[in-house]
């Protein structure tokens, strides 16, 4: 299936080609992430992998509405539009009369992949194995979260049922503001949604949304969360100055959505997130291990686990982790 060119600016695109994304469609993309490079080359994995089973060398990263979003944030680390001196009202992915057909968008989105490792067979690098590289030319996991918000997308599901009957498990990241979608979302197997404060005023200043009532969409959606038969996951993306604080906020808002897990994360100081912030931003590790003690105390959620190389500290309602690619 061929392609079709792309809805994004000239100059947008470029710069998202410099930066080795692969363009998929129209509004949609996949990139490499670092830790699917560093497993193939055995130099380690991602956290995914030591909280959740998935195989960072078999991980699929992609996006079907690259740099559309209802939050311009101020820690994305992705590039946004207006970095670049873009206006990006207009270009408002749900108005388009024919989206790209999730079809195309798995198929493509798989052949992109296979285009990214293409430079990483054994005959270039002495580190990769063929069984490693032969593996992760088939993904057995799809990370819908590269860029965007996704549930702008209007066919997420078919696109994550596409997926699934591929045999592949499916993480989808949501930023919250479309509860509407995630009513009614088919459950993909892991189900985040990110958080990004612990109470309106820090949300605002934190995410400067695009839409109205986006602090409200987000605790309708956390509530939405707990009705949730499927793994579930509260992302907090911790910021040093900005929302590294009221851990106690923090715990009503896990109580209202309920999540299987809590992933609580530093923000990193790199990618176009250097644009609007400082590296005094980024929190040590002892801060995100010390955060999540108290996060534990005021939900009774415990720790289960920790990755020093990405910053993230794992709690639960559980009192075992979970292996999702057994």
């Amino acid at each position: 299936m061929k392609a079709i060119k792309a809805l994004l600016p000239e100059k947008f695109l470029q710069k998202l080609k410099k930066q080795k994304y692969q363009i998929v469609g129209r509004h949609s993309g996949v990139k490499a992430c670092r830790w699917l490079r560093k497993s193939l080359l055995g130099e380690g994995v991602c956290y995914k992998q030591k909280f959740y089973g998935i195989k960072s060398h078999r991980c699929l990263q992609m996006t079907p509405t690259i740099g559309f979003c209802t939050n311009h944030c101020l820690h994305c680390w992705r590039i946004q539009p207006q970095d670049i001196q873009i206006h990006w009202d207009e270009l408002l992915i749900e108005k388009l009369e024919d989206p790209d057909p999730p079809e195309l968008i798995v198929e493509e989105s798989i052949e992109a992949q296979k285009r990214i490792l293409s430079g990483y067979k054994p005959t270039s690098h002495k580190k990769v194995t063929w069984k490693k590289w032969e593996e992760a030319m088939e993904p057995t996991q799809v990370a819908i979260s590269l860029s965007g918000e996704p549930t702008l997308y209007p066919y997420i599901n078919e696109l994550i049922e596409m997926y699934k009957a591929r045999h592949m498990t499916t993480f989808l990241v949501t930023n919250g503001t479309r509860p509407r979608v995630i009513e009614n979302i088919v459950k993909p197997t892991m189900f985040y949604i990110s958080v990004y404060g612990p109470d309106k005023a820090t949300y605002l200043r934190v995410t400067r949304p695009i839409e109205p009532k986006n602090w409200e969409k987000l605790n309708e959606s956390l509530e939405l969360m707990n009705s949730f038969n499927s793994n579930t996951v509260l992302r907090l993306t911790l910021i040093n100055g900005l929302n590294l604080s009221h851990p106690e906020k923090y715990a009503k808002l896990i109580e209202k959505a309920n999540p299987t897990f809590v992933e609580a994360k530093a923000y990193v100081f790199v990618g176009p997130s250097r644009l609007r912030l400082q590296f005094e931003h980024m929190p040590q590790f002892v801060q995100i291990q010390e955060f999540a003690e108290q996060l534990a105390i005021h939900s009774g959620y415990q720790i289960l686990d920790e990755s020093k190389a990405s910053r993230v500290v794992l709690l639960s309602r559980l009192n075992k982790k979970i292996n999702l690619q057994n």
